[in-house]
């Protein structure tokens, strides 16, 4: 039965996408702008147009498991998801001000995490879907890393002869504007997902959904990725100036090898149906590239906020959504 506080709840799921999309636009825009391959306008509309179109190309797998393996679909009222929300915004807000290039997704699944248990005590949390998602937020950086040092000493080697420089890195400016848009493709499919699992498990619980269901419907595809594209559009410069010129220097080669390692990874997951943070996956990259210079390329301390950034995000925006949910829980 569809409520004006469901719709009201759904409205907020899309404002957070919208925030998602803001707040990580740097992440598929930092490296392009950062070599200069685009204007931040013209990144931010090429980066918002391939997250919209993700979903045709990966389904909505992650949306499933957001859905259905991470809180007990039973315990998720419109007050948990409600608080869930309210605890993933705020940490969004709190490291968009500082400019660290925290894990929106990450954030999400803390704070309905926190809710959850706020409602119903730590037995609401689905043990193994955690570990799955414990597991890659460990796995993601590392492979982006791993791949993009892989690409780009391959790169190196086959172009250590060619003379002349200007001309490749114009090359590679080209070749860049299809790595841009593949990343975008993969944070497309990932993180527009969490809100559209988030809606899914809404509606199940609402009886507007059968619990059978694998999918959601088209209506919650189309606006999830449409508000994820507005917030990228909208952009979010303070944490372009971290991702990109602060951790590592990039070259337009440095940039196309660090988005095609990230974005294959996320292709992977995507695939595979494992909600992973986009953001880890391409600082892990860009470390990578920056590692093949020196490793004094790359600035470990900015690199250090950014680790102690994620360690936080689970457990910050648990505790938000924690204490949010409470006067719910007084009230009743």
């Amino acid at each position: 039965m569809i409520t004006i506080g469901l719709v009201l709840v759904v409205i907020v799921a899309l404002g957070f996408d919208f925030f998602n999309g803001f707040h990580d636009a740097a992440n598929s825009i930092a490296t392009v702008v950062s070599t200069r391959v685009l204007s931040p306008l013209l990144a931010v509309a090429w980066a918002a147009f391939f997250n919209f179109i993700a979903f045709v190309i990966f389904g909505t797998k992650v949306a499933a498991t957001i859905a259905k393996d991470v809180v007990n679909p039973e315990v998720l009222t419109l007050a948990v998801v409600f608080a869930g929300l309210v605890g993933a915004i705020a940490w969004d807000v709190i490291t968009w001000y500082f400019g660290l290039p925290t894990s929106s997704s990450h954030a999400l699944i803390g704070g309905m995490a926190g809710a959850a248990v706020a409602k119903a005590g730590w037995n609401s949390l689905i043990a193994e879907g955690f570990r799955k998602i414990a597991v890659f937020i460990v796995l993601s950086p590392i492979l982006g890393l791993l791949l993009a040092f892989t690409i780009m000493v391959l790169v190196m080697w086959a172009f250590h002869r060619y003379k002349r420089v200007d001309r490749l890195n114009k090359g590679f400016r080209r070749t860049q504007l299809v790595s841009a848009a593949a990343f975008s493709l993969g944070h497309g499919a990932n993180d527009a997902q969490k809100t559209m699992g988030v809606i899914f498990a809404l509606l199940i619980g609402a009886g507007i959904v059968g619990k059978s269901a694998t999918a959601p419907p088209l209506w919650v595809v189309l606006s999830a990725h449409a508000a994820i594209a507005l917030g990228t559009l909208s952009g979010g410069w303070r944490i372009v100036h971290t991702m990109g010129s602060r951790i590592t220097k990039l070259q337009p080669v440095g940039g196309m090898s660090a988005e095609t390692a990230a974005a294959a990874t996320l292709f992977f997951t995507a695939h595979a149906g494992i909600p992973v943070s986009t953001t880890h996956t391409i600082t892990g990259a860009i470390v990578g590239v920056g590692s093949t210079q020196r490793l004094s390329a790359v600035r470990w301390g900015v690199a250090g906020r950014v680790v102690w950034a994620w360690i936080l995000t689970i457990p910050g925006a648990f505790a938000v959504a924690w204490v949010a949910f409470l006067p719910f829980r007084v009230f009743g």
